[in-house]
C-alpha cells in the first residue's frame, strides 16, 4: 500500500525533499508543513495546516492523516525533540533525537564530543564569562578569530574575524549585547583555520555511514566572494577538490567516528549527519556538524537522481499558501538542493531501510559522471531589507528547458507566485559535467524573472580553477613536504629526543642518536660465553584507547615492557632497545611523549636505547593515529639460559609474580566490552578500580620485570620463566614446560585485580575465555623446586614485587574435552588450565528511575549506587515531561535519558507499552519511581510485580493519595513517615519493604514537614533498593515479603 509521507519546513530543502520523495511509487502524497508556494499543490505534493511546534497536535494529525512517515527538514524541531515524541507516540520519524541533535544545537557539546573522539577540528576554548574569552584571544598561541555562540543561532552565530580586537568585539556583541539571544550565553572560541571548504553528508543508522557525493556552496553575496554572508547563493556537487582517498578519509576519520561515538554514549545517531569540512595543509578538519539536509546541497544531490523530472507548479493550480523566508540552517539547506538530484536510488526506500538499523544492506546509488549546480535567485536588498509581494514570472520556459526550480521565499498571492524572502528560487541543473551544468541553469536564471532579482554568475569558480589548473610541472617544483613528509619536523625530533636516548647509555653502549647503525660491546658489559636474545612486540590495540584518551606518556612502559619481558624468559638480561613509530602526519609533541616513555622505561629495564624508525606515511594514518612496535636484545651465559627443560619435575611449585593490570593484551576484547558497556573512557573507573578514569585505570602501563627478578633468575634456582602474554595463562605457562608435564593452578592463592571482575561481569566472559586472553592478575610465572618456594617467594618480596605459590607442575594426560572439564567451581583441569572460578563481582542490577519532576530521591538514588558495594547501578530515567530539572540531574551523572510525554498518547496501556519499550531497550532489572506523577496501567504492574519501588510521605497504609502531608496535620497525628513499598494495581497498596518515622512538630506546615519527610525519603529509598537488589528482599509468589534465609 502506497504511503502519506510528512514533511516539516517551509524552505527550499523542503521542497526538494518533498520532490524526490514524490517520485517513489512508494509513496501515495506528500504533505509539507508549513510548506510555500512550490509545494502547495502539485502532483502528490501538497501543503498540510498543522502546528509543528506543538508535538502533541502533530503526533495527533499524524494518526488522524495516516502518515506513515515524518521527515524533518530544520534543525529547530530537532533540537526541541520533535523526533523523540513523535517516535514515542508511535509515528516514525526520520532525524537525530534531540540528545543527538547536540552535536548541532550546541557547539560546545560538538567541539567537546570531538575532542573525546579524536575527530580532527580546529583548536578552541568555550566560555561564560565574556573577560575570559577576550583574554584567551589575546594571548592564544594561534589564530583565535573565531567567535561562536554555542547555541542555536538560526545559522548566524559566527563571527569570523580579522583581528584579535575584532574577535573581541564579536564576544562582547554575542555575549554582552545579546546579538543572538540565549544561543550565545555561552561561545566558543576556535582556532582560524585557512584552506578549501568543503561539505559532506552522509545518511547513517547508527552503525553504517553511507556517503553522499562531496559539494561546495557560496556563502558571499556577490561574485569573487566579496560582500556579506548569506544563507548560500549557490552550490556544485561533486566538488572535486575532494579526492576518492580523501573522501574516504573523510569518512573514517569524521563522519564514522563521529557516528561510533555516538552510539558508545548511549545516544545512536539517526538520519542525516552534515560536515562542514575544512581542507588544510594539516587534513581535513572539522568546522562544524548539522543533522539534517543542508538546502543548496539538497537540492542539488536530488537532482543527480532524475534530471529530466520536472515538478514545477502553473500559477493556475496553486492555493493560497503564504511562507517565510529561510531562516535557520542556511547553509545546509543549500546542499539539499544539489545533492539529492543525483540519488539514483528511492529516497524513500533508503529513509525506510535507515530507520530500521538495514542501512548496510540498501546502501544508496548515486548517478556517476554527472555535476548538479545549484544558483540562488535573491531579493534585492537581500541579506539586508528587502520588499515582499513581487511577482515571479517564467517558470514554464524554466521548466522547458528540462531544469528544476525549488521554490524558498515565495507565497501565493492573488493567485500568482510572490516574493516573500530573501532568497526567493534555486535553480538546479544536471550535466556530464560541471561547465555544461553551470551553463544550463544560466539559461534557467534569465528565463526566471522577478523585479529586484539578482544573482551570482561565478558559481562554481573555484572548482573551475582546480579542474583548468595546469597539470604540468610547476615553475618552483614539488617538495617532499607538499607530499606530506615534514623532514624538518623530523629532523626536530631527533634533537628533542637525543638526550632522552643519550640518558640510557649502559656499560657497553654510549647512545648516540644519528648514525646508521647502533653498536653494542658485549665484552665491555661483563660477558664471557654469551648467547643473545632477541624479541619483538608491539601493545596492539591498547594504542587505541590511548589515542581517545590522548595519554601518550605511559604507552613506550608498555612497548618495552613486552619485549624485554619476553627475552627474559630466556634469562637474558636486556642490552639495548629499538624502536619503530609511524604516523601519517608526525605531531611532535604526541610524538616526543611516546619516545620520552620508550626512554625512561629502558632506564627502568636496564638497556640502552640504541635507535629507531620515526615514519611519517601520508594517507596511511589518519589523523591523530600511530602505531608502534619496538626491537629487544638481550644476552646470557651460555649457563644460565632458560627454560631448563631437564631439570623441571613433577611437582615443583608455580610461582606467580603479580601483574600491574591488563599489561597490553586483550584489548580488542577490552574496548568491544567498554562499547556494550554504560562507563565511557572518561567515566570514573568502576568500584575498587580506585580514584581515576576508566581510561587511565585500562592505561596502567605493563610491569618490566628485569631488574627486580634478573637477579633471582641468574642465581640457578629457577628451572624456567613464563611471561605471561597473548594467550594468557592457559597458553604462556605450556611454552616453557616439557611436552609431558602442565601446572594445576588455583585461583584463590593469588589477588585478582578489580578490573578482571569488571570485565567478567560486563562481557559475562566464560572461565576459559577470561584465562586464555588475559594475565588475570599474574604478569609472570616461575618454576621452581618445591623445597625452594618459600625463600623464593621472599627474596621476591623483598625486590617490591608482590609474590605468591599459585600451583604445581604435574603429569597430566591430554586433555580433549576442553568445555566440559573447565566447571565453574573447584574444578582442577590439567596443562595450564584453571580450577576454580575467578572472584568476581557481584552482577549489579540494572535499574531505571522514572520521574516527573524535580527527582530529589533520584539525587540520593544516583549517590547511593556510586558506592561500590552498591548492588545496582542506575542505567536509564525517564520522564513524561520534558525539560525537568531531574533530567538535569541524570545527565549531569552521565546517565541517559529519554523522555516520553503521555500527552501524546490516547491511553494509559499505550504509554506505558512505550516506557516498557525503551526499559527493555537498556534491559532494566528493577524500576524505581522517584515522584512519578503517573498511574500506571494494570498489565504493566503485573509484568514489572516485585521489580518497581514507590516511595510514599506517609506511614503506609495510613494517608494514602496525592496529598499525604496535608491528612497527617489535618488528623493531628504525632508521628508520620515515608514507606518504601513494591508496587501494586492498587495506590500505595503494594507490601511494604522499608519505613522511617518522622514526628510532626508543633507548627508544622506542609512545606516544613515535607522537607523533614524528604530527609527521611533520601534515606530509606536507597536502602530499600540495595535491599531488592542483593536479594535479600522478594515478593514471594503468594504476593508477601521473603527476606533471604526465609523458608
Amino acid at each position: 500500500m502506497a504511503a502519506r509521507v510528512l514533511v516539516i519546513g517551509s524552505g527550499g530543502r523542503e521542497h526538494a525533499l518533498a520532490w524526490k520523495l514524490a517520485q517513489s511509487p512508494h509513496v501515495k502524497q506528500v504533505l509539507v508543513a508549513p510548506g510555500n508556494a512550490g509545494t502547495a499543490r502539485a502532483e502528490k505534493i501538497s501543503n498540510a495546516a498543522v502546528s509543528v511546534n506543538d508535538h502533541t497536535a502533530l503526533a495527533q494529525f499524524c494518526k488522524d492523516e495516516k502518515i506513515e512517515l515524518v521527515v524533518v527538514g530544520p534543525e529547530a524541531p530537532l533540537a526541541a525533540g520533535v523526533v523523540g515524541d513523535l517516535t514515542s507516540a508511535g509515528v516514525r520519524c526520520f532525524g537525530p533525537t534531540a540528545q543527538a541533535a547536540q552535536l548541532e544545537s550546541s557547539k560546545k557539546f560538538a567541539k567537546e564530543f570531538m575532542d573525546r573522539h579524536g575527530i580532527p577540528t580546529a583548536r578552541w576554548r568555550a566560555f561564560t564569562n565574556p573577560e575570559d574569552a577576550c583574554n584567551f584571544i589575546m594571548s592564544a598561541n594561534f589564530p583565535a578569530l573565531v567567535v561562536k555562540a554555542s547555541g542555536l543561532a538560526a545559522g548566524k552565530g559566527v563571527i569570523v574575524a580579522k583581528s584579535k580586537a575584532e574577535a573581541c568585539k564579536g564576544v562582547q556583541a554575542i555575549m554582552q549585547q545579546k546579538s543572538f539571544g540565549a544561543a550565545g550565553e555561552t561561545v566558543v572560541v576556535e582556532e582560524f583555520l585557512e584552506g578549501e571548504e568543503v561539505s559532506c553528508l552522509c545518511f547513517t543508522d547508527g552503525k553504517t555511514v553511507a556517503l553522499m557525493p562531496p559539494a561546495q556552496d557560496h556563502k558571499r553575496l556577490l561574485d569573487g566572494d566579496q560582500g556579506p554572508n548569506t544563507g548560500g547563493m549557490g552550490a556544485y556537487c561533486p566538488a572535486p577538490q575532494v579526492s576518492t582517498d580523501l573522501l574516504v578519509r573523510i569518512k573514517n576519520t569524521i563522519l564514522q567516528r563521529a557516528v561510533g561515538g555516538m552510539q558508545r554514549e548511549g545516544t545512536p545517531y539517526t538520519g542525516i549527519l552534515y560536515a562542514g569540512i575544512m581542507l588544510t595543509k594539516d587534513g581535513p578538519r572539522v568546522l562544524e556538524f548539522n543533522c539534517r539536509f543542508g538546502d543548496p546541497e539538497c537540492q542539488v544531490l536530488k537532482h543527480l537522481l532524475l534530471r529530466n523530472v520536472s515538478v514545477s507548479i502553473p500559477v493556475s493550480e496553486m492555493g493560497t499558501v503564504e511562507t517565510e523566508a529561510l531562516s535557520s540552517s542556511r547553509y545546509l539547506r543549500l546542499f539539499i538542493q544539489v545533492i539529492l538530484p543525483l540519488l539514483k536510488s528511492d529516497l524513500y526506500e533508503v529513509i525506510q531501510s535507515t530507520l530500521d538499523g538495514l542501512l548496510s544492506t540498501a546502501l544508496p546509488v548515486w548517478l556517476e559522471s554527472h555535476s548538479a549546480v545549484t544558483v540562488v535567485m535573491a531579493s534585492e536588498g537581500y541579506p539586508g531589507a528587502y520588499t515582499k509581494g513581487v511577482e515571479v514570472t517564467g517558470f514554464p520556459e524554466a521548466q522547458a528547458l528540462g531544469l528544476q526550480v525549488f521554490h524558498a521565499g515565495t507565497a501565493l498571492k492573488d493567485g500568482k507566485v510572490v516574493t516573500s524572502g530573501g532568497r526567493v528560487l534555486t535553480v538546479t541543473a544536471v550535466q556530464q559535467n560541471l561547465m555544461s551544468a553551470l551553463d544550463e541553469a544560466r539559461k534557467g536564471l534569465t528565463a526566471l524573472k522577478f523585479e529586484g532579482a539578482f544573482y551570482r554568475k561565478d558559481i562554481g569558480f573555484r572548482a573551475v580553477a582546480f579542474l583548468q589548473r595546469p597539470s604540468g610541472p610547476r615553475i618552483l617544483g614539488l617538495t617532499y613536504k607538499d607530499s606530506g613528509v615534514d623532514i624538518a619536523a623530523g629532523n626536530m625530533l631527533v634533537k628533542k629526543i637525543q638526550p632522552l636516548a643519550k640518558a640510557t647509555s649502559r656499560p657497553g653502549c654510549s647512545v648516540d642518536l644519528g648514525g646508521f647503525a647502533g653498536l653494542f660491546d658485549l665484552k665491555a658489559a661483563g660477558f664471557k660465553d654469551p648467547l643473545l636474545a632477541s624479541g619483538t612486540d608491539g601493545v596492539g590495540t591498547k594504542l587505541k584507547i590511548a589515542q581517545l584518551c590522548s595519554k601518550h606518556d605511559s604507552i613506550g612502559q608498555d612497548l618495552v615492557a613486552m619485549c624485554v619481558n619476553d627475552i627474559l624468559a630466556q634469562g637474558a638480561e636486556p642490552l639495548f632497545f629499538l624502536d619503530y613509530f609511524s604516523c601519517g602526519k608526525l605531531d611532535l609533541s604526541t610524538t616526543e611523549a611516546v619516545v620520552a616513555g620508550i626512554a625512561a622505561a629502558c632506564r627502568q629495564a636496564g638497556c640502552a636505547l640504541l635507535g629507531g624508525e620515526t615514519a611519517e606515511m601520508p594517507d596511511m594514518y589518519p589523523p591523530g593515529e600511530y602505531d608502534l612496535a619496538g626491537f629487544a636484545v638481550g644476552a646470557m651465559e651460555r649457563h644460565q639460559k632458560l627454560p631448563q627443560l631437564e631439570r623441571i619435575a613433577e611437582g615443583d611449585a608455580v610461582v606467580g609474580v603479580a601483574s600491574s593490570g591488563l599489561h597490553s593484551n586483550g584489548f580488542s576484547l577490552v574496548r568491544k566490552i567498554v562499547e556494550r558497556s554504560t562507563l565511557q573512557y572518561s567515566s570514573p573507573a568502576p568500584g575498587g578500580c580506585g580514584d581515576q578514569t576508566l581510561g587511565d585505570l585500562l592505561l596502567t602501563p605493563t610491569r618490566i620485570y628485569s631488574h627486580s627478578l634478573l637477579p633471582i633468575i641468574r642465581s640457578g634456582r629457577v628451572k624456567a620463566f613464563a611471561h605471561i602474554t597473548g594467550g594468557g595463562l592457559l597458553e604462556n605457562i605450556p611454552r616453557v614446560l616439557p611436552p609431558k608435564l602442565g601446572v594445576d593452578l588455583d585461583a584463590c592463592t593469588w589477588r585478582v585485580p578489580k578490573v578482571f571482575s569488571w570485565l567478567q561481569q560486563e562481557g559475562q566472559l566464560s572461565e576459559e575465555e577470561m584465562a586464555r586472553t588475559f594475565n588475570c592478575g599474574v604478569g609472570a610465572a616461575l618454576v621452581v623446586s618445591k623445597d625452594q618456594a618459600e625463600q623464593i617467594l621472599c627474596d621476591i618480596r623483598r625486590r617490591q614485587e608482590e609474590a605468591w605459590v599459585i600451583g604445581s607442575v604435574v603429569a597430566c594426560p591430554e586433555v580433549k574435552n576442553l568445555i566440559e572439564t573447565i566447571q565453574t567451581n573447584g574444578t582442577v583441569v590439567a596443562n595450564g588450565f584453571l580450577r576454580s572460578n575467578f572472584p568476581v563481582q557481584q552482577k549489579k542490577a540494572k535499574v531505571a528511575v522514572l520521574i516527573s519532576g524535580t527527582g530529589s530521591n533520584l539525587q540520593a538514588l544516583i549517590d547511593s549506587t556510586r558506592d561500590p558495594k552498591s548492588c545496582s547501578q542506575i542505567v536509564l530515567v525517564i520522564s513524561n515531561k520534558a525539560a525537568v530539572a531531574g533530567l538535569d540531574r541524570a545527565e549531569r551523572a552521565g546517565i541517559p535519558t529519554r523522555v516520553i510525554n503521555h500527552k501524546l498518547y490516547k491511553t494509559r496501556a499505550e504509554f506505558d507499552s512505550a516506557v516498557d519499550h525503551v526499559l527493555g531497550e537498556f534491559s532494566v532489572d528493577i524500576v524505581c519511581l522517584a515522584g512519578f506523577m503517573r498511574i500506571l496501567s494494570g498489565p504493566f504492574v503485573r509484568k514489572w510485580d516485585g521489580k518497581m519501588l514507590n516511595i510514599h510521605p506517609s506511614l503506609l497504609p495510613s494517608f494514602k493519595g496525592s496529598n499525604a502531608h496535608e491528612q497527617v496535620l489535618e488528623a493531628g497525628v504525632t508521628i508520620t513517615g515515608c514507606t518504601v513499598h513494591f508496587v501494586a494495581e492498587d495506590v500505595d497498596a503494594g507490601q511494604i519493604i522499608l519505613q522511617e518515622a518522622v514526628p510532626v512538630q508543633r507548627g508544622d506546615t506542609v512545606a516544613t514537614l515535607s522537607e523533614r519527610v524528604k530527609l527521611a525519603e533520601h534515606k530509606i529509598f536507597p536502602a530499600a533498593l540495595q535491599l531488592v537488589a542483593s536479594g535479600a528482599v522478594q515478593l514471594g509468589e503468594d504476593g508477601k515479603i521473603r527476606w533471604a534465609g526465609e523458608p
